[in-house]
């Protein structure tokens, strides 16, 4: 429990043309990992940092995604209560800073919930008599990327390597992405998966951010329901908080944030 994982899975409204797979690799030493910080946020800090040494980070394209994130779950009933409050660039710049320079909207936020998924063959559900549902048409994951290199490059992610596996099995490429919903534990991370899966190139994602309309109804809609750093983060329920909402997407029960002709979902997990 203490690696580093990444998942990602693309769902479909369509039947699947290709088969499934895993990919699994070493796991990653535990005394590889930063010694001395308390907790995820010093350890994305220290990432945000590194990014902006090697790449250009542009701060208000981190703002950018807290605040369509926040305007999201504004049409979402089901996210937390307290965080149901317009939020604009300003107020992202004037949040407290947690590890510099990441800043408190930059985090998750936690809160109680769950998630439940009914996973069957598509002959039980019509048994069943159930007539919505998708499919997951690709899956891969990795764990511990470059966990045998002592100095490795921490910009470099495990969804650069299983993102071509996820496009080569599902028959897509970025710009067939009809939504993506990434885990979304900070918005570093968010910036980084922009670029490891194709939407533009390493280093490039604060101008992709800033130059693509990521609202619900815009080019590439982003965690449509808010996603954990506007909905909150229900423990460890909230690796399915961003799939529950892309099957709602699919099945066209979006509400007031429906995405117009949903076709599939690029859906993350990170550990």
């Amino acid at each position: 429990r203490d690696g580093h994982c990444e998942v990602a899975v693309v769902m479909s409204a369509d039947a699947p043309s290709t088969r499934w797979n895993a990919n699994y690799a070493a796991y990653r030493s535990e005394f590889q990992d930063p010694v001395g910080v308390q907790g995820p946020p010093a350890v994305f800090g220290l990432l945000m940092s590194r990014y902006a040494h090697q790449y250009k980070l542009k701060p208000e394209a981190l703002a950018k995604i807290a605040v369509t994130q926040r305007n999201h779950a504004l049409l979402n009933d089901n996210a937390l209560d307290k965080f149901r409050k317009p939020l604009t660039e300003e107020d992202y710049f004037n949040s407290r800073m947690v590890a510099d320079p990441l800043r408190v909207l930059d985090s998750v936020m936690f809160c109680d919930g769950a998630n439940a998924f009914l996973v069957m063959t598509r002959q039980k559900a019509e048994e069943l008599g159930i007539k919505k549902y998708v499919y997951p048409t690709a899956y891969a994951e990795l764990t511990n990327v470059n966990g045998a290199d002592p100095l490795a490059d921490i910009t470099e992610t495990g969804f650069s390597k299983i993102a071509p596996k996820v496009f080569a099995q599902s028959g897509l490429k970025p710009s067939d992405i009809s939504m993506f919903q990434p885990y979304d534990d900070f918005t570093i991370a968010i910036l980084m998966k922009f670029e490891d899966f194709g939407f533009c190139g390493r280093g490039e994602g604060s101008d992709f951010i800033l130059n693509t309309d990521l609202s619900f109804s815009g080019q590439l809609p982003l965690n449509t329901g808010g996603g954990q750093i506007s909905a909150g983060q229900p423990g460890l329920a909230s690796g399915g908080l961003n799939l529950a909402e892309a099957v709602r997407q699919l099945f066209g029960e979006g509400g007031k944030r429906q995405v117009k002709n949903p076709k599939n979902a690029l859906v993350t997990g990170i550990g």
